[in-house]
This record gives structure tokens, C-alpha cells and sequence, in this order.
């Protein structure tokens, strides 16, 4: 028949540009979605890097990310402190920069609406950046750290991130004003351990959560990856917000491959309207 082999001809377009199928099939997994949080008592998010794409943080595994322009074998690891300061601080420059010219997009601010509307305990994040807090979430696990607080990774006294925040190529490496020893963010280089309260408080959520949110994570790194497989054993639901396939497989009960700075928002319309 003419024209099947063209399914543009098929999708007539809609007031924003796309097909009004694909609207139609966005609508029905965000109801989808609506009915499985309205079902839930006790929500959680787990976030990555995908979520703060839409705000120029490219995720740093991406062909664009500092991954491709750093080893974080050798700039980002608990032997780069020790070994190679300068390097490690020539990346972190790098990172900063590019979190500081960053704004939470409306993915960020849905979680803050969520919130606030009772919908949702917390968030568990994997990221760095500091848009949740930056957003307004009030509750937020930063598992993997921040880059907001400096110590000293030798005698542990804390430095003002302003002046992180003012360095230059030749101030570098930065290093303790007391000891010697090179300064650094608050956060988890390779070859460390999750900070045990951020581990424990991310324990206490995932064992009292019936609905589990992933947005943004493929589910790669350890251990925060294991998060919705204990909520799922425990009896909960999973809901993942991910553009693409991911290494959750078919653990979500309901999937939206969608971009999460549209869908959290319309998502968030249709919860406050029930």
C-alpha cells in the first residue's frame, strides 16, 4: 500500500512539532507512571548523570565528557591524590567550571514540586554537582560526595570553597596552607569508600521505599545501581525515566524512554491534579 513505508506520512504532527503519536504514546505512560506513584506511600529518586545533561554537564562518560579528555584512573583517584596532585586539580578546575555555569532545569525543579506536594521521601543521588540542592530538594543523599566543601587530604582542615572557586592554572595544585598536603573536594575518588552515613541514610531509604524513581542512571556504577533490585525484592515498584536502554533491563514496572526534563514536569502536573 502507498506510504506504509514512510512512517512520517502516518504521524501527523502536532502544535509543538512532533508526531501526534508519539504525544498520544507520552500521555499514556505518564498516566501510566501517575498511577503507579499515586499507589505508593513512600517514593524515593535515584539520580545520575543523565538528569543534569539538559543543564550543560555533559555525562562524563560521553564522547563530549571529561572522561575524554581525562584518565580518571589518573586524575581522579585516591593514587592521583597522593601521586599526581596537579593533575587531579587540573581536572577538578576543569569540573568546577563547568558546574558552576550549570542551572537546574525542570527535571530538578519537578523532584523539588514532588517534594514539597508529600510525593516524594527523598532523592539519592549519584551526581556531584549540587543542582539538587541548588533546585531547592530539601532532602537529598549525595552518595558519591560534592564539590561545595574542601579539606585537606592530609591533616582534614576544611578550606572556603570560594577560594576553589578562585583559582588560577599556576595556583596549582592547591595545597593545605598547614601541612603541605594537596586540598580537595568532599567527594569519592576511585579506590574509595562510599561515606558510611550517605551509605547508611541510602540503607534506611531503600529499605522503607515501595516506589523507586531512576532518572538519569544507567546503572553501571556500584554500588547505587543496586538500589531498585533491593526495593523490588522488598515488595516495591520501579519506575525508570532513561533515554535508551540501560542495564536495568526489565526490572521497571513502568518505562518511560523519554527525555526526564519533559516527562518529570508533565508528570508532576498530572500527580498535582489528582
Amino acid at each position: 500500500m502507498p506510504g506504509l513505508s514512510s512512517p512520517q506520512r502516518l504521524a501527523p504532527v502536532g502544535v509543538d512539532g512532533r508526531p501526534v503519536l508519539f504525544a498520544s504514546l507520552m500521555n499514556a505512560l505518564i498516566l501510566q507512571a501517575a498511577s503507579l506513584w499515586r499507589s505508593s506511600r513512600c517514593a524515593i529518586a535515584l539520580t545520575g548523570a543523565g538528569i543534569s545533561v539538559p543543564s550543560g554537564i555533559p555525562d562524563f562518560r560521553s564522547p563530549k565528557g571529561l572522561w575524554s579528555r581525562f584518565n580518571p584512573d589518573l586524575v581522579a583517584s585516591s593514587w592521583a591524590l597522593d601521586h599526581d596532585p596537579r593533575a587531579v586539580w587540573e581536572f577538578l578546575l576543569d569540573a568546577l567550571r563547568l558546574f558552576s555555569a550549570a542551572s537546574p532545569n525542570p527535571a530538578h525543579q519537578a523532584l523539588v514540586r514532588l517534594e514539597k506536594a508529600g510525593l516524594l521521601e527523598a532523592i539519592i543521588t549519584q551526581n556531584i554537582d549540587g543542582l539538587h540542592e541548588q533546585a531547592g530538594s530539601g532532602r537529598v543523599v549525595e552518595f558519591h560526595g560534592n564539590c561545595r566543601k574542601f579539606y585537606c587530604n592530609g591533616c582534614r582542615r576544611a578550606y572556603p570553597a570560594d577560594r576553589a572557586a578562585r583559582l588560577k592554572p599556576e595556583d596549582l595544585p592547591w595545597l593545605c596552607d598547614h601541612c603541605g598536603r594537596v586540598i580537595r573536594p568532599d567527594l569519592v575518588f576511585f579506590g574509595e569508600a562510599i561515606p558510611s552515613r550517605a551509605m547508611s541514610e541510602a540503607q534506611r531509604l531503600t529499605a522503607r521505599a515501595d516506589l523507586v524513581v531512576i532518572i538519569g542512571t544507567s546503572g553501571d556504577v556500584a554500588p547505587a545501581n543496586a538500589i531498585p533490585e533491593h526495593v523490588k525484592q522488598g515488595g516495591g515498584r520501579v519506575l525508570e525515566i532513561n533515554l535508551g536502554p540501560t542495564s536495568y533491563g526489565d526490572l521497571a514496572d513502568v518505562r518511560l524512554d523519554l527525555p526526564a526534563e519533559e516527562c518529570l514536569p508533565a508528570l508532576v502536573e498530572v500527580l498535582e491534579q489528582s
